[in-house]
């Protein structure tokens, strides 16, 4: 096929009916009319000598070469797109963008308040939308543009992805300001380590398990514990602790946040645990857009103070 002849706008709507599967979608995706789609996609069927798509019931399916043309197409239009629109100047003060962050109620108590203040003062045209994800989705949901920005411990990230670090975030027992095991017991000693076992837990777990790492550190030391419950936010585990004789593993910024306002002692863990390293991840095609560096440096400015949390424990 002689390039010359071909319209490039036709990848743009190959791309929006590979991720779409429907040319009313597409069309709206991408700001053209569902006709001018389906006739866009009769003539990449003539180009490319391929269907491209069958119709399932109400959905167009991708055949098998088409399949086979997701990734370099995902890549050339990226790339195009990087390099015809340049780095635009951003403005935080006239900005109307809005990104949407994943991240857990970690985030909800401890980032979201002062991130609402700040952009109040110095953004007030930019919008922030906080959702939840299971753990293993936020690479799917950054590739597909569903999120713009990960919040979470690290993982291993591909190499269409950036990450930067930003607090260490140690994990610590919780436990009712007056549950009598902690009777005579200072602030930075932990409890012993047959108490801690032989008492019920409560487990911070997006998935519903009743497992985490707490398990796989008594694992390792050839001891086990007795979960009770799980939940999938850190505030009701921390309800739920308040309210039993139960404990908790959560991070030391959460439980630090958390004592206050629902009576909770903190207690280093009574076993070695390895300290998460959060930060932030997102897709390359963002690292050097203004406003989304701008987003990045400002939530680790106001995230900084979380190495040192304040009434952290010493020990």
């Amino acid at each position: 096929m002689d390039l010359r002849s071909f319209d490039l706008n036709l990848l743009r709507v190959l791309r929006a009916l590979m991720e779409t599967h429907s040319t009313t979608r597409a069309g709206q995706l991408i700001g053209l009319s569902q006709p001018a789609v389906s006739a866009a996609l009769g003539r990449l069927r003539e180009h490319l000598k391929d269907p491209l798509f069958v119709r399932i019931g109400p959905r167009l399916e991708p055949t098998d070469y088409a399949l086979s043309l997701a990734e370099p197409l995902r890549n050339i239009l990226d790339e195009t797109q990087a390099l015809l629109s340049g780095p635009p100047a951003f403005d935080p003060k006239v900005a109307q963008d809005s990104f949407r962050l994943s991240g857990s109620d970690f985030f909800s108590e401890l980032l979201m308040p002062g991130l609402a203040a700040f952009l109040s003062r110095n953004a007030p045209g930019v919008r922030v939308q906080l959702v939840d994800l299971m753990p293993g989705q936020h690479g799917g949901k950054l590739e597909s543009h569903e999120i713009d920005l990960a919040l979470a411990p690290h993982f291993e990230i591909p190499s269409w992805m950036d990450w930067q670090p930003i607090f260490e975030s140690p994990m610590v027992m919780v436990a009712r300001g007056d549950h009598p095991c902690l009777d005579g017991l200072p602030e930075t000693s932990a409890l012993d380590l047959e108490t801690y076992c032989a008492l019920g837990h409560i487990l911070f777990s997006p998935e519903g398990k009743y497992t985490g790492t707490g398990d796989a550190a008594l694992s390792r030391i050839g001891k086990t514990r007795h979960v009770v419950m799980s939940l999938p936010v850190m505030h009701g585990v921390c309800s739920a602790v308040a309210n039993t004789d139960h404990l908790a593993l959560i991070p030391l910024q959460m439980a630090v946040k958390m004592a206050a306002t629902h009576g909770l002692a903190i207690r280093p863990a009574p076993m070695p645990i390895e300290v998460p390293l959060v930060g932030m991840s997102w897709h390359r095609r963002h690292s050097t857009t203004p406003a989304h560096q701008w987003l990045r440096n400002s939530i680790a400015d106001l995230m900084a103070a979380l190495d040192q949390p304040r009434g952290a424990l010493s020990a």
